[in-house]
């Protein structure tokens, strides 16, 4: 399905992806399609695989969605009917440029690409292992380059496409436009949650690596501290996740503290969330790539508890949160602690959030950056 958007000129950048989940990848695309108005050098389209709520948010941004098929590696005849349609809407579209978010796109529809005679650049959006099957495959067609999310993201990129140029560009991120003070006090009562409660949040995806499972030991820990709450927004999207989703609810009954935490499931209001709670918390147990919604607590004025490794210490500095070591418990506990107990403490870092947050991933700035590899 193709809605057309108006009044937009530029070179036809075309975004490739999956589309089935969503996640730090999909809420770009969509950035990306919202803030069109910031930089006419790109007319961003779509082509997904796969329906789901990235296509049914994308066409409600009235910008070209094109549906390419679903894909399966382990059927061949997906991929080159794919291909087929791929290098049909480059040919139709005139697309200038056609960009492969993450490994699994790119080896699917790279080769599509370059026989076409499209630019091809490859998005990175994590840390890419060179023995990996996916990235061997995607290896097998360089780009013309590597726009990566983060310089830790960089390194291994530059290993699974040597010799083509890498450049790192942290992602465009807007700051919410929300009344703070009425979106605290209707969401918590959506929820249910007091209004004078400390509320600690963690949106992210069902992932073990995520470190809900640390975040949870971590609250046992403040079990004897009072006027805390804590919301975990995310929902099962792929098959074992309903099982990590009880894991978890679990070991909050073990530990005495299912009655302080609440599983909100899939939520597209991750920053009304922002706006009603306290504290951001994510104790990742593998290094983030960049972390989108880390940026978006900051510009929410949210402290930040976080791991130290990956993207998130090049967003997180002690001025706007604490890193903590990863899989440690007792450190993520003592950071909340501080903030759930120091109200003041937690209004300082807060304050410090929006200014990083702008720093780092100004709209306006990074799309212009953006618009230098994909156009220029």
């Amino acid at each position: 399905m193709v809605a057309e958007p108006p009044g937009i000129t530029g070179v036809k950048v075309l975004h490739l992806s999956a589309g089935n989940l969503f996640g730090g990848v999909e809420t770009y695309l969509l950035t990306l399609a919202r803030l069109r108005h910031l930089c006419p050098a790109m007319e961003p389209e779509f082509g997904l695989c796969f329906a789901g709520r990235l296509r049914d948010e994308l066409l409600t941004e009235r910008v070209p969605v094109h549906d390419l098929g679903a894909v399966r590696a382990s059927r061949p005849w997906t991929v080159w009917r794919a291909r087929w349609r791929l290098k049909r809407l480059l040919r139709e579209r005139g697309i200038g440029v056609a960009v492969t978010h993450s490994a699994w796109p790119h080896a699917v529809f790279g080769p599509a690409v370059r026989r076409s005679g499209v630019r091809l650049v490859n998005a990175v959006h994590g840390e890419l292992n060179p023995r990996h099957w996916i990235n061997r495959w995607a290896a097998c067609t360089p780009p013309d380059a590597v726009v990566a999310n983060s310089r830790f993201t960089a390194g291994p990129a530059a290993a699974v496409f040597p010799g083509v140029p890498v450049t790192p560009v942290y992602l465009p991120v807007s700051p919410p436009r929300l009344d703070r003070e009425q979106t605290r006090r209707e969401v918590r009562a959506e929820i249910g949650t007091p209004t004078n409660a400390v509320v600690i949040l963690q949106a992210s995806r069902l992932e073990s690596w995520k470190g809900q499972r640390v975040h949870i030991e971590a609250l046992g820990r403040l079990k004897g501290v009072s006027n805390w709450e804590t919301w975990f927004a995310g929902g099962p999207q792929k098959p074992g996740e309903s099982e990590f989703l009880d894991e978890l609810k679990a070991i909050a009954n073990r530990l005495g503290i299912s009655q302080r935490i609440k599983f909100l499931g899939q939520r597209p209001d991750v920053p009304r969330l922002m706006a009603a709670a306290d504290i951001y918390c994510q104790p990742n147990t593998s290094p983030e790539p960049f972390g989108i919604v880390l940026v978006e607590a900051l510009y929410s004025g949210l402290p930040v508890v976080t791991s130290a490794a990956g993207g998130a210490e090049e967003i997180v500095t002690h001025g706007c949160g604490f890193l903590v070591k990863q899989a440690d418990e007792e450190s993520v506990a003592s950071a909340l602690w501080e903030l759930v107990a120091h109200s003041e403490r937690r209004q300082e870092l807060g304050k410090a959030g929006p200014a990083r947050a702008a720093e780092l991933c100004d709209p306006v700035h990074q799309t212009a950056a953006l618009a230098t590899v994909l156009v220029d």
